[in-house]
Order: structure tokens, then C-alpha cells, then sequence
């Protein structure tokens, strides 16, 4: 699945967006009214795409773009560290404060 993700925004309640999302079956994330800490989420996340898996690349095919994106994510998600996350890999971290919880 595809995801559109912005704000809530003016500049994209267009037509125009609306008709593009819809030709492609692209789906829309907005972040929720009045928080826009998801959305800080968001951009924080495909900013350390951008810089770390796109950046001086060139793919020869979209498959091959989904494919090594998988494995940058599945690599991001279970080995790569995260200061923000107390030095864990983000599984590790999620499972240490799901224990909290229960």
C-alpha cells in the first residue's frame, strides 16, 4: 500500500492531489487534528531515508527500488541502533516498554 502523509494543511485540500491519489490507488494520512507531533513523525522518518538509503543512488527498476527498500527498512527496524531510543534497535525498544505496560 501507498501512503500520502501530510498535515492538515490548506495547500493539500486541492482537486488536483485528490484526482492524483486516486489514479495511482495512493491512500491518504493525514495526522490528527490538532497534534502535529505524528506528522513530525513522519517527516523525521523519510528525512533519515532520504539521507541515508537515497541519497547519490539511482535504481534501474521500481523493483529493485522496493526490494532494497525492504531491506533498508527490515535493517532499520532490527539492527540498526537508535540514540533516541536509549542505543536500542527499535523492536527492542518497543518490546521493553510493552512490558511496562502490561
Amino acid at each position: 500500500m501507498q501512503l500520502f502523509h501530510t498535515d492538515r494543511g490548506n495547500e493539500f485540500k486541492n482537486k488536483l492531489i485528490d484526482e492524483v491519489l486516486e489514479t495511482f490507488k495512493i491512500k491518504r494520512s493525514l495526522s490528527m487534528k490538532g497534534c502535529p507531533y505524528d506528522n513530525a513523525v513522519a517527516e523525521a522518518t523519510f528525512k533519515i531515508i532520504k539521507t541515508e538509503f537515497i541519497k547519490g543512488r539511482n535504481f534501474d527498476s521500481l523493483e529493485q527500488l522496493k526490494g532494497e527498500l525492504g531491506d533498508y527498512i527490515h535493517w532499520f527496524n532490527h539492527t540498526r541502533i537508535h540514540g533516541t531510543l536509549d542505543y536500542l534497535i527499535p523492536i527492542e525498544y518497543k518490546e521493553r516498554n510493552l512490558k511496562k505496560i502490561v
